[in-house]
């Protein structure tokens, strides 16, 4: 893959996707779309309580596929697909989360996962689609077991953060879930090898980690690195080594390498990590910001540099973006002005 980092670059748009009827709140690529004989699909969902899902044609642009609605009751607030694609999970202020299967090309509601007191506010797939977790308002993480016949089983709710959990991600190459909440912290959970899930980690203030609401979490391809965003105008950079040691006593800790700041004057709501080293940043003053690993760090000290800054990228705050796992540098943004876009990482003229 070519490098950009040494270049200048842009984001140029290259599709504006309309049809939802309330701010868009979360955005998934389906991991196994987008490959030679299979189109690009991603999946928006909104305040509309629909969940929509769109299709790149052969000419490059994007359609709407299908509209998931009349399902959930309240705003759908996260998406995610199962590892295998075949799978969408919704998670709704409801209460609840729909598991939706393509069948046929059409998408059906095969299972409702009831149980959080409120609204659910991210849903996330394990790296092997055998564990879903869910986070909601009432404080709580679920981890949910994927049995045969479209059936999941709670095997832990996981009590521990004090306030709002906003998101919930799982290690790209390992079971170990990660969760962030308006307690200002990152928790992080593991199987102690009897099937019971513990907190092994705190990340906050008195670590190195955030000082407001964290709203999202990100990992780079390898996963020995991850990114946090927050209230508090920074993203911070947290390292771990060795991973593969983590089961029971032989946890490896995370700790903070960096903090990125000064780049945002708003919320900073969403963070996604490229698969080729390219943090983007969406946040409240409605802008998306790309940054890279400073390979002179030894010079300015700064461990992240800004490559790109794409102003007033929606009309209204970001709420998501996400990288294309493929490998043509696309990039969606959704926002509170009820569009999703798509960019292209370009050379600069």
């Amino acid at each position: 893959m070519t490098n950009f980092f040494g270049e200048n670059v842009e984001l140029r748009e290259i599709q504006k996707l309309e049809g939802h009827t309330d701010r868009v709140w979360s955005l998934a690529w389906n991991p196994t779309s987008g490959t030679i004989g299979s189109p690009a699909i991603l999946a928006s969902c909104s305040g509309d309580k629909t969940v929509r899902i769109w299709e790149q044609s052969p000419s490059g642009s994007f359609q709407c596929k299908a509209a998931l609605e009349e399902t959930h009751m309240r705003t759908v607030r996260s998406c995610a697909w199962s590892p295998s694609g075949k799978m969408l999970a919704t998670a709704s202020f409801d209460a609840t989360t729909a598991i939706w299967e393509n069948i046929g090309g059409d998408y059906e509601c095969v299972s409702s996962l009831e149980g959080h007191e409120n609204e659910v506010k991210s849903v996330s797939w394990n790296a092997s689609g055998s564990f879903l977790a869910t986070c909601s308002r009432d404080k709580s993480v679920w981890i949910w077991e994927v049995e045969p016949g479209n059936e999941f089983e709670c095997v832990a709710v996981l009590q521990g953060h004090t306030q709002d959990v906003k998101m919930v991600r799982w290690h790209p190459h390992i079971d170990v879930l990660f969760s962030c909440s308006y307690d200002n912290t990152v928790k992080i959970w593991a199987d102690d090898g009897d099937d019971e899930w513990h907190c092994v980690q705190t990340l906050n203030e008195a670590n190195n980690g955030h000082t407001s609401t964290v709203w999202a979490v990100s990992f780079n391809a390898s996963g020995d690195k991850m990114v946090t965003c927050s209230d508090d105008l920074t993203m911070k950079v947290w390292g771990a080594d060795n991973l593969h040691t983590e089961s029971g006593d032989g946890y490896v800790p995370w700790r903070h390498l960096c903090t990125i700041s000064g780049y945002h004057d708003r919320t900073i709501f969403s963070v996604h990590w490229s698969r080729d080293g390219i943090i983007a940043s969406g946040a409240a003053d409605d802008a998306i910001r790309l940054f890279v690993e400073n390979k002179d760090s030894s010079i300015d000290g700064s461990m992240y540099k800004l490559l790109s800054k794409k102003e007033k990228a929606h009309e209204m705050d970001i709420n998501s973006v996400q990288w294309s796992p493929m490998k043509n540098r696309l990039l969606a943004s959704a926002s509170d002005d009820g569009t999703v876009k798509i960019w292209e990482l370009v050379s600069k003229p």
